[in-house]
């Protein structure tokens, strides 16, 4: 960490600061720590500015060109945990080098497709308790999870939304009209598929929300990670995996199409304006 500095709160902030603080002591610009990784610069500059988690390939990569025996590695591990549950970094670890997310939100959106107004009112909600600073920073520390989305070779990301997460007035109208803008958009990126499963689907083949994990590794096996009550865990049961990848399959089936599913948001953002 920089001398005399306290540890950030943002775990971005924090990595961005120690990259900073690296090129300042090289004397390097960021297109050449660009070049040597085979980053753009663009992409080195969002790091540097707290803006973007960085791959581990970018962070090993600054360990070469720093010299710096695996630190940056090191730190990359420390973020990329830094301020969530303990039960929950075993699936962030997965989910920063999975191949495919499959996603299933019954109620409500994946954090990982929340604008910080969605995500804000679901943490008042949840923690009335806790004053602004705090709220703020839970807010952070769930889109700083959008930066496995900005990688070079970013998962396949297929969402299957209850129509009840459309309906549902999170935050307000105005809220919810900027919450379903920012899933159209991003439904509409190349990685990303977002199915609308409506309610005349009649009886869903699952009730609650989960999420599966495949790999490309070839050592890792697929995983089912599901979430109560404030407690999550990721199951690696090949039984268990099945079951869920065989709900999702009949999930995906019941759904609209992905284009209808567009439609459907673009109806949603029209009568959260009116």
């Amino acid at each position: 960490m920089i001398e005399g500095a306290s540890e950030p709160a943002n775990g971005l902030e924090w990595f961005g600061q120690e990259l900073g603080a690296a090129l300042a002591h090289k004397g390097a610009s960021q297109r050449e720590l660009a070049d040597f990784t085979g980053y753009k610069e663009p992409y080195v500059s969002k790091v540097k500015n707290g803006k973007a988690l960085p791959s581990p390939a970018f962070a090993e990569g600054c360990d070469r060109f720093f010299n710096t025996s695996g630190f940056f590695g090191r730190l990359l591990v420390r973020v990329s945990q830094h301020g969530h549950p303990e039960w929950f970094v075993p699936y962030l670890n997965l989910e920063e080098k999975a191949a495919q997310v499959l996603d299933f939100s019954p109620f409500l959106v994946m954090g990982i497709l929340q604008t910080p107004e969605y995500a804000e009112a679901l943490f008042r909600a949840a923690h009335p308790r806790d004053i602004d600073d705090v709220i703020k920073a839970k807010v952070a520390l769930r889109l700083q999870r959008r930066s496995v989305m900005e990688r070079p070779d970013p998962p396949m990301l297929w969402v299957v939304l209850d129509e009840s997460c459309l309906r549902r007035e999170v935050g307000g109208r105005a809220v919810m009209r900027g919450q379903m803008e920012h899933l159209l958009s991003e439904a509409q990126a190349p990685n990303v598929t977002v199915q609308v499963l409506p309610y005349d689907s009649g009886a869903p083949p699952a009730a609650e929300a989960f999420t599966l994990l495949t790999f490309d590794d070839g050592d890792t096996a697929p995983v089912l990670y599901s979430e109560a009550q404030g407690l999550g865990r990721v199951i690696d049961s090949a039984s268990v995996v099945a079951t869920g990848t065989d709900r999702y399959e009949r999930l995906r089936a019941d759904a609209l199409s992905p284009e209808k599913s567009l439609r459907a948001l673009r109806e949603a953002i029209k009568e959260y304006a009116g």
